[in-house]
């Protein structure tokens, strides 16, 4: 069994190290926490798990905190994808649900498993997801000052189960001050995907991601054959022409994890029972 998470993108972390400590300290909370899950559930559950545990906490930009667009709305992100059947479900610029996670997942059992905007937000209400407002004060006051530099984060887990299975969920409270409409990558086989052979879980400027088509070309290639550490590489390299901004997370089906960044530093944290690594 592996487990590997991540947070974002955070340029906070890097001038404020009481918010840097306490983001290490949630990712090791979270990503044992969601390892003792893995240990009774499987793959799919426990990325819904985890990445319900991140969007719970107001220090990631995904579900609580959840960036401002410039209409002051905030519209959130969210996919899941199943490696054994290669089904993926998620949400776009779904408003005022706790969880966007959970849609997505509850979407896995619907022929239509990607829904946006209003017809999103209705389906959840639909299936019980009461309103919520995801909006903390200091994304408030952020909006208000405009400060667009704090908007590149996302958060996503990777999961192998005890069957050998990868599951792979991210959400994403958007970039912030954004055009209302604006799809980012976290609900696109470009920031989600996963086969029987990996699951990649991107975060960063979605532009970029989706120009990339990054989680789908790694996972590509480790099915092709490729290691992991070469199909990051390979993949990365490819960014740069355009200084594209984009950090990952992923796990292959012989227990493999892997993690790159384009402009350090990505949060993330990874557990296998044993070892624990966290790095912001």
């Amino acid at each position: 069994m592996k487990l590997i998470i991540h947070g974002g993108f955070f340029s906070e972390s890097s001038t404020n190290h009481e918010t840097k400590v306490a983001k290490q300290n949630a990712l090791e909370r979270i990503v044992k926490d969601s390892y003792d899950f893995l240990k009774t559930h499987s793959a799919l559950d426990t990325v819904v798990y985890a990445v319900s545990l991140l969007e719970d906490d107001e220090l990631f930009n995904a579900g609580i905190g959840s960036q401002i667009q410039s209409d002051g709305k905030i519209r959130m992100s969210a996919a899941i994808m199943d490696g054994e059947t290669q089904k993926m479900s998620g949400v776009i610029n779904i408003e005022e649900v706790k969880n966007p996670v959970q849609v997505a997942q509850i979407l896995m059992q619907y022929d239509d498993r990607v829904l946006g905007g209003s017809g999103a937000t209705n389906f959840a209400r639909e299936n019980g997801f009461e309103s919520f407002s995801t909006e903390i004060p200091q994304r408030r006051a952020e909006y208000e000052a405009k400060q667009k530099s704090l908007g590149t984060g996302t958060v996503g887990c990777v999961a192998l189960d005890t069957n050998g299975k990868i599951a792979v969920a991210t959400s994403t409270g958007g970039k912030g001050f954004e055009i209302p409409g604006r799809i980012s990558d976290s609900a696109t086989v470009a920031g989600n995907y996963a086969n029987t052979f990996c699951g990649v879980s991107l975060t960063g400027v979605g532009e970029d991601i989706v120009s990339n088509a990054t989680a789908a070309k790694i996972v590509t290639r480790v099915t092709d054959g490729f290691t992991l550490q070469d199909a990051f590489t390979k993949t990365f390299i490819e960014l740069k022409p355009y200084d594209g901004f984009a950090g990952a997370i992923a796990i292959d089906n012989q227990g493999n994890m892997f993690h790159q960044d384009s402009h350090p530093s990505m949060v993330f944290a990874s557990f296998d029972g044993d070892n624990f690594e966290v790095f912001d």
